[in-house]
């Protein structure tokens, strides 16, 4: 989730646990460690896909994060002014505010190393975007009564209470979503396909719906408010002849390690090298892929694993137009957007637009 975001919670777990004792302080507090995590973005690996897929590790690990409360908890038990507040109950107020900065983040698409050091790969259980004002503005609202009512843990109480209350709303849209999605799965023969299902930038009520299959891939748009029609599945490519070569060496692997298999394969010419590109198709929307990586190039007739990736940047951003038409679709509108409208044409399956 967003720095904004992650403070307001921060902030609002420091209040409820807390407020009482601390007031005002704690909700600084609260929101200082709220954003701790999120420094590691501040180290460079020197590469572009380690930067990336090290991002929400060691400093989202629970047994990391729970260690760092323990000790801070210990700390403030012993030297702080407040002798009254006892160890227990410090440990709960930075246990509970940095741990729920990573629980937060593996509710996202991007994947977070909620077990680091172990082997294991990301968690991500997708149920919110990565910045959606819906659920920050009851947090912020919630924090702005209780710095000015002086009564700062009921407030911060009640708007985690609203938040909690989102996620859940947003679960159960999923699972509304994931419902209506198996007959259209089934009627394509998909249903042993990964599928990966997700909300579309800033809301929960219009979700994206991505399927892999071999040389294909299938995106789909889905909104709670569509009523009773089925989904509709748009195939575009993904030269999946491309896939053995991009993987072969080590970048490769931790990059399919980071994404599964929702990775799709170009060539460009950069710096007169023909190289071979891989991008994340998780992340950001059709069209509007952020995470592109260098992976090979082409040398004496054969593709060469890179030793350092470099980043793609992708030139187009979001309007205001694109917006409009996502927030239409979000609302039951079915002609506002396809989910390949803003697809380049190279990646179409079938020249003419589709019909969705």
């Amino acid at each position: 989730m967003d720095s904004i975001t992650q403070a307001a919670l921060g902030a609002a777990v420091g209040g409820a646990v807390l407020g009482k004792r601390l007031g005002r302080k704690a909700i600084l507090m609260g929101a200082a460690l709220g954003t701790l995590p999120d420094l590691d973005v501040a180290l460079d690996y020197g590469d572009a896909i380690a930067n990336v897929t090290e991002h929400r590790g060691f400093s989202h690990s629970l047994f990391v994060l729970t260690g760092l409360a323990t000790l801070l908890a210990v700390l403030c038990a012993r030297f702080a002014p407040a002798r009254d507040i006892s160890l227990g109950r410090w440990w709960c107020f930075f246990t509970l505010i940095l741990v729920t900065h990573p629980l937060l983040d593996s509710l996202t698409t991007y994947g977070t190393q909620l077990l680091w050091p172990l082997d294991a790969p990301p968690v991500a259980w997708p149920i919110i975007f990565i910045i959606d004002p819906f659920y920050t503005l009851p947090l912020l609202i919630a924090l702005i009564i209780g710095c000015f009512s002086h009564k700062v843990r009921g407030a911060c109480r009640t708007g985690l209470a609203i938040s909690c209350i989102y996620l859940l709303m947003a679960a159960g849209a999923k699972w509304n979503v994931e419902q209506r999605l198996a007959p259209t799965l089934a009627d394509a023969d998909l249903q042993a396909a990964p599928v990966l299902i997700q909300p579309t930038p800033f809301n929960i009520a219009l979700w994206r719906a991505t399927v892999i299959d071999e040389d294909r891939y299938y995106e789909s748009l889905i909104s709670v408010f569509d009523r009773e029609r089925l989904p509709a599945l748009e195939p575009l490519r993904r030269n999946v002849a491309l896939e053995a070569s991009a993987l072969a060496g080590p970048l490769g692997q931790r990059l399919t390690w980071f994404t599964g298999p929702f990775l799709r394969f170009e060539t460009r010419f950069i710096d007169g090298k023909e190289t071979l590109i891989a991008t994340d198709i998780r992340l950001g929307f059709p069209g509007f892929h952020p995470f592109n990586f260098t992976l090979a190039t082409w040398e004496n007739d054969r593709w060469v694993p890179v030793e350092t990736s470099e980043e793609v940047r992708s030139a187009r951003g979001l309007h205001l137009a694109t917006l409009a038409r996502l927030a239409a679709r979000a609302g039951g509108d079915i002609s506002a957007l396809c989910a390949s409208d803003y697809i380049e044409p190279q990646w179409r399956v079938e020249p003419f637009l589709y019909r969705c």
